[in-house]
């Protein structure tokens, strides 16, 4: 993959940052609904299974807040949270797959793959998505 030549190549960039223990307290009292609302059963799943789960949730959340920023659409034209689903199988970096409406707009729009930078600290959880113009066939 080719790093990006001009902005122009990068039509989307979005980031999100997630106080941990904000997120906890609010995935305390909502319990399963916002576990369902939010995310994805593979992502429930794997995040269950870490040491840390409030953290993974967290990141994962910002993910998805930064995807939609990316896109410039926030909750416009039916898009949700289930249309961003992030997969992390610890042998590299996270991916953001998108599905439903998203998917559907960065067809339509010609727009290429979006990708994913996650970190965390103890407190606080951040994200980054840029999504890419695919290249141009010669």
């Amino acid at each position: 993959m080719a790093l990006p030549t001009s902005l122009h190549e990068v039509p989307g960039i979005g980031i999100d940052l997630v106080e941990i223990s904000r997120f906890g307290e609010v995935l305390d009292r909502q319990g399963e609904a916002l576990l369902r609302k939010v995310f994805t059963a593979a992502e429930r799943r794997e995040c269950e299974g870490r040491a840390q789960p409030k953290q993974h949730f967290a990141a994962r959340f910002a993910a998805k807040e930064a995807a939609m920023k990316a896109l410039g659409t926030g909750w416009a034209d039916g898009i949700s949270f289930h249309d961003f689903e992030v997969h992390s199988d610890g042998k590299g970096p996270p991916r953001l797959q998108l599905a439903g409406k998203a998917l559907e707009l960065v067809e339509k729009l010609g727009l290429g793959e979006a990708k994913l930078s996650l970190t965390h600290t103890g407190e606080s959880a951040a994200a980054v998505v840029m999504i890419r113009v695919p290249d141009a066939a010669p």
